[in-house]
């Protein structure tokens, strides 16, 4: 398995592209005007509380208030709201937390209106963007996020990720982590740390308590809201969440970007630092990696999957429905049941990754084609399961109901990836739309190709004029590159009374080739 990393810098925006095999996986921008991102830390005040939703309002200097659940406060906010009060006022300068005395803990069914206060500085941490109409959401149970540990004030728990299986494995990295952490903190054990060394975690652990202690000093006289932690950039963050072994490469386009790159896969991966190269070549990086093309065939309303299947994903304000569709696949040489196994498995391969690319979150509901037996849908889900095993946001899955519904959440912590493939339509009509024409050149590639497997002896592809003269001008023409992959030759006659959509497959007796 081969993971590449494509960076693209624009004046103010970086993309990030996540490839697996040579298929986009993951898709992500920074934009400089992201001044509310996950993990950020403000110092904050308290708007006011809510009793009947026990929550709190929060100014952090969006336009719309954030929103403080009991839930989020955490239990040692008595701590933290101390801390912060001794900081601010400058009776306090040692942030080790080491003689700091802790306070009793909230009670965890209490009420919001029993422990903060209207006009409250408190500090916060984003765990949701702001998203459509509604402000960023917070929590008061602050953590600073390393390569393999997770540093939590305030606490002195020490958790190991459960994707760490090993009992010996987890014992010894209790151990060890246990050994160096400061006294007054808490760690989180990551999954990448296993089989780690104790100077690797110790260094990580440094660089943590670092931060603290930077952001500790911000408190004294900070200006009310204002952020006192910042998310490393998103090049560095994306590198510490996903980056392992299994990269071969990371393509950069511009030279400072790459500098930085290289100085953290050098910080963190010191063997892996040649991966690391400058893009340079005149065609554009997203280009030349074929990206734009899946970006272009991924994100419309229609998805087309292998051997001919397709999904229709759907957007509500309340959920997200994705339908399963058959299409032209053929069913002779199988009974029903099997080909509705068939297409559900492959359509249940490209959800998963459909899910991470667009970063789908909420609830969402998949129409898969009906199926008769149980341990087909039993197949179907434990399918589903292990296909979304790779996902890093949290998730559920729900067994299929009897209608062939799979209903599942998906942690939704920033905005989802919504990239128009639409176009404006050629023949000018005023306002008119269609899907861009390489979305359906790929879908008559993978028509063509079924057909060519059943050996036709002579192909004449019907298509409406736009489509023919896309597929036959240029050199070479996206005709000639068909026969350079499969030594026939395809006639294109256009159709004028044809759809833009439309287009048919035809033998030598010029009768429609059924799929």
């Amino acid at each position: 398995m081969n993971k590449e990393l494509i960076i693209r810098s624009g004046s103010d925006y970086v993309d990030f592209a996540l490839l697996k095999d040579g298929k986009l996986i993951e898709l992500q921008r920074d934009e400089d005007d992201n001044k509310f991102a996950v993990g950020d830390v403000f110092i904050a005040k308290l708007k006011k509380t809510v009793p009947g939703l026990n929550a709190a309002f929060v100014n952090v200097g969006y336009e719309k208030d954030a929103f403080l659940h009991y839930h989020d406060l955490g239990p040692k906010l008595p701590s933290l709201l101390k801390f912060i009060k001794r900081v601010s006022t400058g009776r306090l300068k040692d942030y080790s937390l080491k003689n700091f005395p802790f306070e009793k803990d909230i009670d965890k069914d209490g009420s919001i209106a029993q422990v903060l206060k209207s006009n409250q500085s408190v500090l916060v941490q984003v765990v949701k963007e702001p998203i459509s109409t509604k402000g960023p959401r917070i929590s008061s149970e602050i953590s600073i996020a390393g390569r393999y540990l997770v540093l939590v004030p305030f606490s002195d728990r020490i958790s190991i990720s459960q994707k760490i299986e090993d009992r010996d494995e987890k014992n010894r990295l209790k151990r060890l982590v246990k050994s160096i952490t400061p006294k007054g903190f808490g760690v989180i054990v990551r999954t990448v740390a296993e089989g780690k060394k104790v100077a690797e975690l110790d260094r990580d652990l440094q660089n943590l308590y670092d931060r603290w202690v930077a952001m500790s000093k911000k408190l004294h006289k900070a200006h009310l809201p204002s952020k006192v932690l910042g998310e490393m950039n998103k090049a560095s963050s994306i590198l510490r969440d996903i980056f392992n072994d299994s990269f071969t490469s990371i393509y950069v386009d511009d030279e400072t970007l790459y500098l930085q790159i290289k100085d953290y896969v050098q910080e963190i991966a010191p063997k892996k630092e040649s991966i690391v190269k400058l893009y340079q070549s005149k065609v554009p990086i997203f280009e030349k990696f074929g990206i734009e093309r899946q970006i272009k065939t991924s994100f419309g309303r229609t998805v087309s999957t292998a051997k001919g299947a397709y999904l229709v994903i759907e957007h509500t304000e309340a959920l997200h429905v994705i339908d399963v569709n058959s299409g032209n696949r053929s069913n002779k040489a199988k009974s029903q049941e099997e080909t509705a196994l068939e297409v559900n498995l492959i359509a249940a391969t490209e959800i998963a990754r459909q899910l991470s690319l667009r970063d789908m979150g909420g609830i969402i509901v998949v129409d898969f084609i009906d199926m008769v037996k149980a341990e087909n849908r039993k197949a179907l889900f434990n399918h589903f399961r292990n296909e979304m095993k790779d996902d890093r946001a949290k998730h559920k899955i729900l067994p299929p109901s009897k209608f062939g519904l799979i209903q599942m959440t998906r942690q939704r912590v920033r905005p989802e990836m919504n990239i128009k493939t639409a176009e404006e339509h050629p023949n000018g009509l005023n306002g008119k739309e269609v899907e861009a024409p390489i979305v359906l050149i790929d879908k008559i590639k993978q028509d063509l190709d079924q057909i060519i497997k059943k050996d036709y002896k002579k192909v004449t592809l019907n298509t409406h004029p736009f489509i023919a003269a896309f597929l036959t001008k240029g050199f070479p023409s996206i005709r000639s590159k068909w026969y350079f992959e499969h030594k026939k030759w395809v006639k294109i006659l256009p159709r004028d009374a044809y759809t833009y959509l439309e287009y048919h497959f035809k033998d030598k007796n010029g009768d429609i080739i059924k799929l």
